[in-house]
This record gives structure tokens, C-alpha cells and sequence, in this order.
């Protein structure tokens, strides 16, 4: 009865993990229970299909012991001639009364962030994209050193029905 049992919960996993489609590349980079400003992180997207459109995602795990409402990001895609474009975000992660943003019962919260829509990979090769945290608070020219609360850093790639 208990191989069985196992049997089920292996099926149901693995028939969850197949229903998402639209999955072209989704990797996590877990940063420990605070973020320093100077850990980046990385993820390099190999055999991406040329001029075909994608929307990428920026994903953001984090917990309650996130302070802050918005969320500065810098992203970095480096394209395989060497050419970087960079980008500063900036995301809402709180609601006016405070309560954290994203998907999750408990106090971890998912949050699946627009990076770029409708975008075409046009050059062969691998393409890099590094993550980095710019928060700050209001008045503080250096940004937090430890950014508490955000325990994960994803890339999240999805092709366009």
C-alpha cells in the first residue's frame, strides 16, 4: 500500500511539473535569508530559439521580514557578441496597508515580476543576465547593504501562445 501511495505522489508531481507549457526557461538562485548588495545573480540562457517571441519574467521570492514597498532592481543581459544592455527597475512588492504582494499562503510570497514582453532573442549564443538589488531608503545614498527578506532570485522565460 505505501509503494503505491508513493507511486500516486510521484505521478501527481511530475503531471503538475508537465502542465506548465509555456515554460521555456525557469532557474532559481537562492541568496539566504538577505540579499547583499553586491551578490548577483546569474543565469545563462543556452538554445534559445532565434526571433521567436518570448516574455521574460523576473521572479522574486521573499518573506515577511521584507521592509521596503517597492523593489530596485538592476538587470543586466549580456548578448553573445559582448554588447550589455542594462536596465533599472523598479516593482511594487506591498499593498497600502502594507501587507506583502505575490502568490503564497504563509508568509513566503512569489512574486513574478515583467522583465521584457513580446522580446526576440536575434543573436546565436548564449545570452547572460545578472540580477542586482539597488534599494535604498528615502534620503540614503548608499543602498542596504542587507536587503532582509528576499531569499530568492528567479529568471523565468515563456513563449508566447
Amino acid at each position: 500500500m505505501r509503494k503505491l501511495l508513493n507511486c500516486l505522489l510521484i505521478f501527481c508531481v511530475l503531471l503538475l511539473a508537465s502542465c506548465d507549457k509555456l515554460r521555456v526557461y525557469d532557474e532559481y538562485v537562492h541568496v539566504g535569508s538577505q540579499w547583499h548588495k553586491d551578490s548577483i545573480a546569474s543565469f545563462e540562457l543556452k538554445d534559445i530559439e532565434l526571433q521567436k517571441p518570448y516574455n521574460l519574467f523576473i521572479n522574486v521570492r521573499n518573506n515577511n521580514e521584507y521592509e521596503f514597498s517597492n523593489l530596485y532592481l538592476v538587470v543586466k543581459m549580456e548578448e553573445p557578441n559582448g554588447l550589455t544592455k542594462v536596465d533599472t527597475l523598479q516593482y511594487l512588492m506591498a499593498n497600502p496597508d502594507g501587507t506583502l504582494m505575490g502568490d503564497g499562503f504563509s508568509d513566503v510570497k512569489d512574486n513574478k515580476l515583467v522583465y521584457k514582453l513580446n522580446y526576440r532573442f536575434d543573436k546565436k549564443g548564449p545570452y547572460k543576465v545578472n540580477i542586482g538589488q539597488a534599494v535604498r531608503k528615502t534620503g540614503n545614498i548608499e543602498g542596504e547593504e542587507y536587503l532582509k527578506g528576499v531569499t530568492d532570485i528567479g529568471f523565468r522565460i515563456e513563449s508566447i501562445p
